[in-house]
């Protein structure tokens, strides 16, 4: 069986400051009919299911510096966050990358 990581960054709309990036594998076991857009639900439902997902999945977090922007043409620090959070998790994986272009 293939282990799919999802990566997806945030942050990415700021001019300023870092751009971070969160690597997700789901525990088979998750029940994913719970997993909603965070765009679409309320604070509080967020917080619910960001804890339900860290309990039951592998994750990792990376960040595009501020520095790395700098020296890198801002669309490319995406990329170095997704990177980042990627291979935090220490899984071999496929990753499945958010509008990766």
């Amino acid at each position: 069986m293939k282990i799919i990581a999802g990566v997806d960054e945030v942050g990415r709309g700021s001019l300023i400051g870092p751009v971070y990036a969160a690597a997700v594998i789901l525990n088979e076991s998750i029940n994913k009919k719970l997993l909603k857009d965070s765009k679409s639900i309320t604070k509080a439902k967020r917080e619910t299911l960001s804890k339900y997902i860290k309990k039951n999945s592998i994750w990792a977090i990376g960040k595009a510096s501020v520095k790395e922007i700098e020296k890198k043409k801002y669309s490319k620090c995406k990329f170095i966050g997704n990177e980042k959070s990627y291979y935090k998790t220490k899984k071999k994986t496929f990753a499945c990358i958010n509008r990766w272009k």
